[in-house]
């Protein structure tokens, strides 16, 4: 099962949009308080849609309260990683997988960091960029992840749409 990992986060809609990205992978959330935000705000439903009642996510009171409840491999993101987040192997589907990325702000603690130097990696870009949006980095490592997986589960055609669109260019669900 792969697991994201939020410590503290702090905007709204950066979480919306991963509960979003979970929803549609089949990925447990778990947040790791304090929170910058209430669960019931405005702007996490917006960037969540209307699929967040299909979400499977934990709330947790701080990163030990989460540690007590969870196992299985964690991974690190943090700007201070020297790996890539291509350089581990995740194709295993049995394997309880933990993608862990901190706040907005400042990231996930150096000491924690600290902790787990052989499972803190990076995704690799320029030097003129601190680095990249939280939702887009969740992104982009899940679906690395998947992509070892040969996405697990997930649909290759989109289920609601006629699967002649392509071929005969015409929406026949279209009013």
């Amino acid at each position: 099962m792969l697991n994201i990992v939020l410590y503290e986060p702090e905007i709204p809609q950066n979480t919306g949009n991963i509960m979003r990205t979970c929803v549609a992978t089949g990925t447990k959330l778990h947040l790791i308080k304090p929170l910058g935000f209430k669960i019931d705000d405005a702007h996490l439903k917006r960037s969540g849609v209307n699929y967040i009642d299909k979400l499977e996510y934990y709330v947790y009171e701080n990163y030990d309260d989460f540690l007590s409840k969870n196992s299985g491999e964690f991974y690190y993101f943090t700007r201070y990683g020297h790996k890539p987040h291509t350089s581990f192997d995740y194709s295993d589907v049995n394997k309880e997988i933990y993608l862990i990325f901190g706040k907005e702000s400042t990231g996930i603690p150096r000491e924690l960091l600290q902790q787990h130097l052989d499972r803190c990696m990076r995704i690799p870009m320029t030097s003129n960029v601190r680095a990249l949006n939280l939702s887009n980095c969740v992104a982009i490592v899940l679906y690395e992840v998947l992509r070892q997986q040969n996405y697990r589960d997930l649909l290759f055609e989109e289920p609601h749409k006629d699967k002649d669109f392509i071929i005969n260019g015409i929406d026949n669900n279209e009013g």
